[in-house]
């Protein structure tokens, strides 16, 4: 599978609204519980600074996609935040990776200067083991700070990277 990064434009709303909707319904890695519909996808993707989307060039369909907007305001607007989302059926071939680099190059062409991660889960093992490949540095643990489907907490591991 050959992926591609494009900018998402307005066509792209229900295909990126799935691939959200199938990890909030999983319930283990974003902290949102409600869904995107067809009435709120396109402005949710459009008011981020960006919204990725990684193609199959040959097939031309959407199997993930990034959201990246500031983490904080004001004297602290320089660091961005980003949120991953690959379908299922397609993990484990290195979209995610793909995302995540092209998060970064973007953040910087943006004029971030930092990349932080808020709320890595603890059990997201592959996320995690992501992250600290691609260099980025753990800031602490935030005991029982997501909680799972199940009604139990689990820890999440803030991170961040210098653009």
């Amino acid at each position: 599978m050959q992926i591609e990064i494009r900018q998402y434009q307005i066509h792209d709303a229900a295909a990126a609204a799935a691939i959200w909707n199938e990890v909030v319904r999983g319930g283990a890695a974003f902290p949102q519980r409600e869904e995107l519909t067809e009435e709120n996808a396109d402005s949710f993707f459009r008011s981020q600074s960006f919204t990725g989307l990684a193609e199959d060039a040959e097939t031309g369909e959407i199997v993930g996609l990034y959201i990246l907007h500031p983490n904080n305001v004001g004297r602290c607007g320089h660091i961005c935040n980003t949120s991953y989302a690959v379908k299922d059926g397609v993990r484990g071939r290195h979209i995610g990776e793909q995302l995540v680099r092209h998060s970064m190059a973007q953040g910087k062409t943006l004029g971030y200067r930092i990349l932080q991660f808020n709320a890595v889960v603890a059990t997201n093992a592959s996320a995690l083991h992501l992250y600290r490949r691609l260099g980025f540095k753990q800031l602490g643990v935030i005991p029982g700070g997501f909680l799972m489907p199940d009604g139990h907490y689990e820890d999440i591991i803030p991170h961040y990277h210098e653009l």
